[in-house]
């Protein structure tokens, strides 16, 4: 009997390490991905004047059950180093909220990025358009 429970303990401890191995590595393959697209993106324009805002990225959602439409965004305004802005507004029926937050190579700066905001940021730096698909909000 305690063989028994000490063998499925293990089986169950041997395949949650593998599931979370597996999960990790989509992660980091995801994050490699990404860092290869920036690279070859950047070799790519040249270097030009890398303080000059040249990376612009807009993440429409509906950020209150209340509104729906998409009226609420994220705009990124980021030159080559990954600094610059995030603009965001939140729409909804009787107010509207607007917020900028710096960031600074490609974080936010003083305090951490909403995951739309985030979102934003990473199309931008990725040069994935000025219009792009919010997926954090999509999955909520």
């Amino acid at each position: 009997m305690l063989i028994t429970t000490w063998l499925i303990v293990g089986v169950v401890a041997g395949v949650s390490g593998v599931l979370i191995g597996y999960l990790a590595l989509r992660q980091a393959r995801a994050t490699v991905e990404d860092c290869r697209r920036m690279l070859a993106r950047q070799s790519s324009e040249g270097m030009g004047d890398l303080r000059a805002i040249r990376d612009v990225a807009v993440c429409r959602y509906d950020a209150l059950s209340e509104m729906t439409g998409r009226l609420s965004f994220s705009v990124a305004m980021i030159n080559g180093l990954g600094d610059g802005i995030v603009l965001t507004s939140i729409n909804g029926r009787s107010e509207t909220r607007t917020y900028v937050r710096p960031v600074v190579g490609g974080k936010g700066h003083q305090q951490p990025l909403s995951p739309e905001e985030e979102e934003a940021v990473r199309a931008a730096r990725l040069g994935l358009g000025p219009q792009v698909s919010c997926r954090v909000s999509d999955s909520l």
